[in-house]
């Protein structure tokens, strides 16, 4: 693999490629825009449209506007054409500026007296494709063949032991996401797309904000502990925001169910909230699992799933020689905590699996370095 070339496919996909500092005209002279919006113009109105000039309104702290100026036969018309670019606020990835442009277009003709909007387009490289009629949206993928590696697990779980084999796929899962890892944020805005990341740990819907809400009422925890769980998780935003160094290359939901086994080889699934992150996220992801099925499997950090934990992160740190996240990795494992104990995810585990697992989340949040030979006392609580 190619790092170098890897960063900057992931930095062109992540942030986009506008420069919010150049002026209206030359931006739209740059990515040949004028071209593209004629030929939308002729699509969306008539053949004979003709675009007459695009003219900047200037920009704020979101984003610029454009006064469209087009002819149809008879007739002047003009446009307004908003975009965003990146910046702080949440509209760091492509993604989120779509986000806000999609429910911009639905509410602004919801409203009496509002300004309507006509069209929403996304600018492929080729032309302005309209999606102003999109409510929900389909991804296609290739197949991927093979087991989850959850069925390897539940092997292990039943046969009591482990074998070799075993042992070298999480030897094997470990230099993989090692690798990975290798490859840092090279661009200036490092500092911006960290704090997104751990923002998100904190607070994004399908985090620990978001994991922590969907809890339905259960007889192991209650409201006021999971309240309780998310102020102990608050603080680490505070701590670990400022560690952009750190900021790399990273799958973000590096568990068993997206990793694929056939032979000796594998395949990932659900890369999810971006291409840059913080490693202890993948590190913990996957490491917690051996955790959570060594507490199933005796009822404490010990046997073949204390072993694999082990071997796990003993490879990843000769590997990369990151101790530092030991500093880092705890708000991680509470986010992956939340969503094991989750009844809606894992509906079989029994009161005391999921008690000691919640047990080790307060726990680790508390310690200022987290140490694998203390696994046992954090179990207690």
């Amino acid at each position: 693999m190619n790092c170098d070339a890897t960063s900057n496919e992931g930095e062109r996909v992540e942030r986009g490629l506008m420069d919010k500092h150049e002026s209206g005209k030359d931006l739209i002279e740059k990515m040949d825009l004028r071209k593209k919006i004629d030929n939308y113009l002729k699509e969306r109105f008539e053949p004979a449209a003709r675009l007459e000039g695009v003219d900047s309104l200037g920009e704020g702290v979101h984003g610029s506007a454009y006064r469209i100026t087009f002819s149809v036969p008879g007739e002047t018309k003009h446009l307004i054409m908003k975009t965003l670019f990146p910046s702080r606020f949440g509209h760091d990835h492509f993604s989120d500026r779509a986000q806000v442009l999609l429910l911009a277009n639905a509410n602004y003709n919801e409203m009496p007296k509002h300004v309507k909007a006509l069209d929403i387009v996304g600018d492929s490289e080729f032309r302005l494709t309209s999606i102003r009629d999109a409510r929900e949206f389909y991804i296609f993928m290739e197949e991927a063949k093979g087991e989850p590696y959850f069925k390897d697990l539940n092997t292990i779980l039943e046969r009591g032991d482990i074998t070799s084999g075993d042992r070298e796929r999480a030897l094997t899962l470990a230099s993989f996401i090692a690798f990975i890892h290798e490859n840092k944020y090279k661009g200036d805005d490092a500092d911006i797309l960290y704090r997104r990341r751990i923002r998100d740990l904190i607070g994004h819907g399908e985090c620990i904000m978001g994991i922590a809400d969907a809890f339905d009422i259960s007889v192991f925890s209650s409201s006021e502990e999971l309240v309780t769980y998310v102020s102990e998780c608050l603080p680490w935003w505070g701590k670990i925001r400022q560690k952009n160094e750190r900021l790399c290359s990273v799958h973000g939901d590096f568990h068993p169910g997206n990793i694929r086994l056939e032979k000796d080889d594998f395949t990932l699934l659900d890369r999810s909230r971006g291409s840059w992150g913080e490693p202890a996220d993948d590190v913990s992801c996957l490491s917690v699992n051996y955790l959570h099925y060594a507490i199933k499997h005796c009822g404490k950090f010990d046997g073949p799933f204390a072993e694999l934990f082990r071997l796990f992160w003993d490879r990843y740190l000769e590997k990369t020689g990151d101790t530092e996240i030991f500093d880092v990795v705890q708000p991680f494992f509470a986010f992956r905590i939340l969503v094991i104990t989750n009844p809606r995810f894992y509906a079989d585990d029994t009161y005391i699996t999921r008690r000691k697992m919640l047990n080790f989340g307060h726990a680790v949040l508390r310690e200022p370095r987290f140490q694998i030979d203390c696994i046992p006392d954090y179990l207690e609580g």
